[in-house]
């Protein structure tokens, strides 16, 4: 039986210069990484070339997580609306130029008029992941959501949120990107991979004492891990599962390679 594949996501440098992510990438204990097209790691077309000769030195594959800082897919201002679409467009246009396995989104966000214009945020939301969705099939680009929790404002945080989108865009092949860390504070790991698992494309793994998304090495929060293990175990998962700590991220690695071995 297939076992899931373990990765690694760059967030944990993303402080740090994109010279010296490369050089990071160059030691990293994997060959399937993650890269964020955000903050100090914005991609562009030199540092994409960049990407590719690591990769073909290192046989990397790569997945690229979408820019999120400051957007919103779900705004009711057209001008950010135009501008955050704009922004994710040329991601996915790096994405592909990466030949990226898969190209990671975050849903929209309430805004401070939300509770004035009910349900337009989901509509908007809805919207716009269509309009994206148009563009990455264009591209032949494999794109996949990530759950992200409410207390942070966002929209689709529980399984019942990507049922309802499932149900109403058809749109099936956009996968979900369980974030555990995430999941862990709205109390929905379990059920998002017990109700959705054939939705479920690619896992980001941090750690958190369930109170705030902190991205802890893997055992030194409150998640249970060993319950985490056992449910991919019996729902067959096979696909990737991405460290998305930012400390003790060797550490991390080892513990769920041997983990989910």
């Amino acid at each position: 039986m297939s076992k899931p594949q373990i990765g690694l996501s760059m967030l944990y440098c993303l402080s740090e210069p994109f010279s010296k992510m490369l050089k990071q990438l160059t030691r990293v204990e994997t060959g399937y990484v993650e890269v964020l097209d955000e903050g100090l790691h914005a991609l562009n077309k030199k540092r994409v070339d960049a990407l590719v000769e690591v990769a073909k030195s290192y046989g990397f594959r790569f997945t690229v997580h979408a820019p999120f800082a400051d957007l919103n897919i779900a705004s009711p201002s057209k001008p950010i609306l135009r501008a955050s679409l704009k922004r994710l467009t040329e991601s996915m246009a790096y994405a592909n130029a990466l030949d990226a396995k898969l190209w990671v989104f975050h849903p929209g966000n309430k805004t401070g008029i939300s509770t004035f214009y009910p349900n337009e945020d989901w509509r908007q939301n809805i919207e716009s992941i269509i309009e994206l969705h148009k563009i990455a099939e264009e591209y032949g680009l494999n794109i996949a959501m990530e759950n992200l929790p409410e207390k942070y404002g966002f929209i689709m945080k529980q399984p019942e949120d990507f049922k309802r989108f499932y149900k109403e865009t058809g749109l099936n092949n956009i996968g979900i990107v369980l974030d555990v860390g995430h999941a862990n504070l709205e109390a929905q790991t379990e059920p998002f991979l017990r109700q959705l698992p054939d939705k479920i494309v690619h896992i980001h793994a941090s750690d958190n004492m369930g109170e705030n998304d902190q991205h802890l090495g893997i055992g030194d929060g409150k998640i249970d891990w060993q319950n985490f293990a056992r449910i991919l175990s019996e729902i067959a998962y096979d696909k990737a599962v991405m460290v998305e700590s930012i400390e003790h991220v060797k550490e991390s690695l080892q513990k769920l390679k041997k983990l989910l071995a």
